[in-house]
């Protein structure tokens, strides 16, 4: 008797890889980070921010990883390019975003690419996830709705808001690639290239926006640093984990993402709408739906012996 309960209790219990733990922390590292983002704006302007981020972000992967760049090849050249142009329109249109609604409505917004990625692998790739991944994608999906919904009685959104819905678009392109690349390259070699090129592309940017550079200040020269760090950190991860872990798992771990920056931007006195506890609470529901194929399968083994 006990035998069999230790078997229905081991079939309950969600299986977690080490790669989604990891993925976990980093998706609460990566919702801290949209406060800070936000108070930068108000001392550097969105696209030289987003440079100064990612030029930290490459130094620092550079400065421990530098004998990694020896071999590199030119498809993971042509890899990095590519990850890391879809990171500049993903963070660079969020972070212009920034300037004019909140960092938990930003972070919100931003994980509506949580059904967009499964959406753009079946129309692009042909993949379509299977049915336990979509319900867990339609339950978070549900969730963000009510969680980034506009706040007032129309339903038009601002500016702000369709910049940061576009910016979803970009970086549910980066978790595919990310996906499709993962496995077939250096890790560390494709990041500092990502990095680099999110860097140079956002600096960039500045010309055809309008964009000076902004006076010095400590703020600005701290913030960039700790999430330059934090970035490096993130994308580096990113690439490691999802080796093992498929995209549309991947984004369901990532829409836990809005939840910490939802709780970070209370603490420091942003008010969400009453209906964000219901939200969060759907996509915490996503996560555990989404693992249930694994526990459905673990039970019919045991249920064989």
């Amino acid at each position: 008797m006990s035998t069999i309960k230790k078997n229905v209790i081991s079939s309950v219990i969600l299986k977690i890889k080490p790669q989604e733990a990891v993925l976990i922390l980093i998706t609460m590292l990566w919702g801290v980070t949209f406060l800070a983002v936000h108070q930068a704006m108000l001392v550097s302007g969105p696209f030289f921010f987003v440079g100064l981020r990612f030029a930290t972000a490459t130094l620092a992967l550079v400065l421990f990883s530098w004998r990694s760049l020896q071999g590199m090849t030119w498809y993971e050249v042509k890899a990095g390019i590519f990850i890391g142009t879809s990171i500049m329109f993903g963070y660079g249109l969020q972070t212009v975003g920034l300037q004019t609604i909140s960092s938990s409505q930003s972070a919100f917004i931003t994980a509506m690419y949580v059904p967009i990625v499964p959406l753009l692998q079946w129309l692009v790739l042909g993949r379509l996830p299977g049915i336990m991944s979509w319900i867990g994608i339609l339950l978070a999906f549900i969730g963000l709705l009510l969680l980034a919904g506009p706040n007032s009685s129309t339903t038009a959104f601002s500016t702000g808001e369709i910049l940061t819905l576009i910016s979803a678009l970009a970086i549910a392109v980066e978790v595919i690639l990310i996906g499709a690349f993962a496995g077939k390259v250096n890790v560390r070699r494709v990041t500092i290239i990502q990095l680099a090129t999110a860097s140079l592309l956002s600096f960039l940017m500045m010309a055809p926006t309008g964009e000076v550079i902004p006076a010095f200040s400590n703020y600005l020269l701290y913030s960039a640093i700790g999430l330059g760090i934090a970035s490096a950190l993130i994308q580096l991860t990113m690439n490691w984990a999802q080796r093992s872990v498929s995209p549309t798992r991947a984004t369901v771990i990532y829409a836990g993402e809005p939840v910490w920056a939802g709780i970070v931007g209370r603490i420091a006195g942003e008010r969400l709408p009453g209906m964000a506890l219901i939200g969060a609470a759907l996509i915490v529901l996503g996560v555990v739906v989404s693992e249930l194929r694994i526990r459905r399968r673990i039970k019919r083994e045991v249920v064989a012996e």
